[in-house]
């Protein structure tokens, strides 16, 4: 909250002290101690009643605007559900099954990392599939992070992918296609290519192969009806909420 709220504040930067996993009395005298050494807006989510309290008390006598971050949104819930709030310290990162959804979602979409084959791919939540440099990989591992479990499969110039691709979707799971303007592919593939010192493969990155391999998947994504995501100008995140719109339209549950 406290980095999405300062984009409006694009001239200001300001120095940030973070102090986390405060749960006991000594934890707190440290976060207070910080506080008086460099006083300034403290933004805080304790649970803890009397920690809270007792940093009210601190801030107030060092002169520090204090605000609760979470409260508004508790406050809130609490007032519609007709329910009270019960705040337990540290239970937003309690080891529950959806946190093994998650791990087990990550090892996934390392392990089914371009070219994804046999009925590993039957396993995926959703397949993603694009020509090189689509950002493939990286939507993967976000999925994962919200327990999805997600393979990429690359599409190769003037080749089909594997059988076992077209099986998956025969059995129902989900593809979508990622796609990006043939310039910004020239671009991201140029730089890849500087990083790894590689110059043997020139047509990897020249402009007129890039747009005949893009225009090769768009026939090929219209030919399986597989609905397209443009990436060009999307982060990872604004593709990974795109799909997830995608999966729930399609009546999976996905969070």
């Amino acid at each position: 909250m406290y980095r999405a709220s300062l984009v409006a504040f694009s001239d200001v930067a300001p120095t940030t002290h973070v102090s986390v996993f405060v749960r006991s009395q000594v934890d707190l005298d440290e976060a207070i101690a910080g506080v008086r050494e460099h006083p300034g807006l403290v933004l805080y989510t304790l649970a803890d009643p009397d920690l809270r309290a007792k940093l009210v008390t601190a801030c107030d006598e060092i002169g520090a605007p204090l605000l609760g971050v979470l409260n508004p949104v508790v406050d809130a819930l609490s007032e519609h559900l007709k329910v009270p709030a019960a705040w337990k310290p540290g239970s937003q990162h309690r080891v529950t099954s959806a946190y093994f959804d998650r791990i087990a979602a990550l090892d996934f979409a390392i392990a089914h990392d371009d070219s994804a084959l046999g009925d590993r791919l039957n396993q995926a939540d959703v397949i993603l599939a694009g020509v090189s440099r689509t950002s493939k990989t990286p939507t993967c591992i976000y999925l994962a992070h919200r327990g999805i479990k997600a393979a990429n499969v690359p599409l190769i110039p003037k080749s089909e992918p594997d059988p076992t691709f077209f099986k998956a979707i025969e059995r129902g799971v989900p593809v979508i296609g990622l796609s990006a303007s043939p310039s910004r592919l020239a671009q991201v593939r140029s730089h890849r290519l500087q990083v790894l010192g590689a110059d043997k493969t020139p047509d990897y990155a020249e402009l007129d192969q890039i747009r005949a391999e893009v225009a090769e998947a768009r026939l090929f994504f219209d030919r399986c009806e597989i609905p397209v995501i443009d990436v060009t100008r999307r982060s990872i995140e604004e593709t990974a909420a795109e799909i997830l719109v995608i999966l729930r339209d399609r009546g999976l549950d996905v969070g």
